[in-house]
């Protein structure tokens, strides 16, 4: 099915304005063009480290929004003309032109799969739930990832960075704090690779319901792999739930500037000797991080890997 693409020229300002004539109206939802930059409260987890730079901000914005066959195109094209007019009476509306175009009905949510195929780091094999096991790939250890709406496929650099470190360090029997956990990729290879139990934190809902699909997809038994929704840095809950100095190693796959703020809270929770890996960590923010680390008096750092632009701190409680 195609969609009829209906693209406003107008002003930062008069967006709000539009959005509630849109409702009046009876268009349901439209997309937003500018170069405002998001705020702090708009960023906080998301996994990016460092934002694109945008143009200088003129104040200008583009708003798009979309009419099937069933609509009567004609009665909201003229009604979105006359509330523009009405509405300049006390705000700027700027160019207040409308470009038609025609897009194709997609799958959003979904669309993305077709990008993630069976990919190898080492000797294990990761592939999404829907794909086939690649013939060539049949002797090496599988995880089957679904990550839904929660971060992780594995195929991200920083990711393959954890699992090449827990594949060092993991050993039968230990136990796994898996800090900003996501799909709960890297605490499933902690338990296919012989730990005997993952605690995971994430500030996502989503990521508690993708951790339990994901463990039943690697028939991993619930009781392996335990997730709670919370922050570790703060909340005396979560930090009570995950209990103290009992693990023996923790990861952490997050931004670089959350690590700075978690290397503070990891020692408490895991053993004398045990082991910390980082990663998320842009090239750029490297220093910082180790810097952080270094004043530290509960870690030394003890292996610095680097994959691309990527960078992971492995460290060991003293």
């Amino acid at each position: 099915m195609k969609w009829k693409k209906f693209t406003l020229t107008t002003t930062t300002e008069a967006v709000d304005y539009l959005g509630s004539m849109f409702d009046d109206i009876g268009i349901q939802g439209m997309e937003v063009e500018d170069n405002i930059p998001l705020t702090e409260a708009e960023t906080k987890g998301m996994f990016i480290d460092i934002l694109p730079e945008l143009p200088p901000d003129e104040g200008i914005a583009k708003v798009s929004f979309y009419l099937d066959n069933d609509d009567d195109v004609e009665r909201i094209l003229r009604e979105v003309k006359e509330g523009i007019e009405e509405y300049r009476q006390f705000v700027d509306m700027g160019e207040g032109t409308i470009v038609a175009s025609e897009t194709e009905d997609k799958d959003w949510i979904n669309n993305w799969k077709q990008y993630f195929k069976p990919f190898t780091v080492d000797n294990i094999l990761i592939k999404p739930t829907w794909e086939e096991i690649p013939e060539e790939h049949k002797d090496k250890m599988l995880i089957q990832i679904d990550p839904g709406t929660a971060f992780g496929t594995g195929k991200h650099e920083t990711t393959q960075l954890c699992i090449r470190q827990l594949e060092k360090y993991v050993t039968p029997g230990v136990k796994v704090l898996d800090l900003g956990t996501g799909s709960g990729i890297l605490g499933i290879t902690a338990l296919k690779l012989g730990a005997d139990y993952v605690y995971g934190t994430d500030l996502d809902e989503n990521a508690i319901t993708a951790v339990h699909e994901n463990l039943e997809a690697n028939a991993i038994p619930e009781d392996k792999f335990d997730v709670i929704q919370g922050n570790i840095i703060d909340d005396k809950a979560v930090q009570d739930a995950a209990g103290y100095e009992c693990y023996d190693i923790a990861v952490a796959n997050i931004l670089a500037d959350i690590i700075i703020m978690i290397q503070e809270e990891v020692p408490v929770h895991i053993k004398k000797g045990g082991i910390f890996i980082t990663s998320g960590i842009i090239n750029m923010k490297e220093q910082a991080v180790k810097d952080a680390l270094a004043k530290n008096d509960a870690f030394e750092i003890i292996e610095t890997t680097y994959q691309g632009e990527w960078v992971s701190i492995t460290c060991r409680k003293k």
